[in-house]
């Protein structure tokens, strides 16, 4: 039997974010866990965030990938607060990046119900549960694609310490 972890992920990934998505979902793969995701496994039959805690109830562990979902070119953090307050404006040549805010939410469900989490972020993904020390989880960096193998061996030791909590969790349901 394969244990079920939630894996917060948009459904709508470019090239580059799905083979990144693949190299993760291996690793769950060859540890015998089973992916379960809103809109990809599984599909809401009352409303979605309800569907969410159903589902992350089930799983003994959760993975969240910040994969960029929006890039914003202009505007204004903390509008009216003034620069001592922290109100900043992006200069012409910034671009801000935004995960889904699905992310935020599942991720916490999932520290609600106490789940362990294994936490990735692309590049310039920030916020939330992507801030440093927001959770006692560290966050990682989205893996490439195509991976060197010492690399994909130091990826593969994160894995299975999230792995080992996870399979605790299961058992201890």
């Amino acid at each position: 039997m394969r244990i079920p972890v939630f894996v917060s992920c948009p459904t709508a990934l470019n090239a580059e974010q799905q083979a990144s998505r693949e190299v993760l979902m291996a690793f769950l793969e060859e540890l015998n866990l089973e992916p379960r995701a809103l809109g990809r496994s599984d599909y809401p039959s009352e409303l979605p965030l309800r569907e969410v805690l159903v589902i992350a109830r089930h799983c003994a562990g959760g993975l969240i990938l910040g994969f960029e979902q929006f890039q914003a070119t202009a505007g204004t953090f903390k509008r009216g607060l003034g620069a001592d307050a922290g109100e900043r404006t992006l200069a012409p040549s910034q671009t801000v990046s935004y995960p889904t805010p699905w992310n935020q939410l599942e991720a916490g469900v999932l520290f609600g119900l106490g789940r362990p989490l294994l936490i990735f972020r692309e590049e310039g993904i920030n916020g939330g549960i992507f801030d440093i020390g927001v959770t006692d989880v560290f966050i990682h960096k989205m893996p490439p694609s195509t991976i060197p193998p010492k690399e994909r061996a130091s990826l593969r030791e994160v894995v299975l310490k999230w792995y080992a909590k996870t399979s605790g969790a299961y058992y201890a349901m």
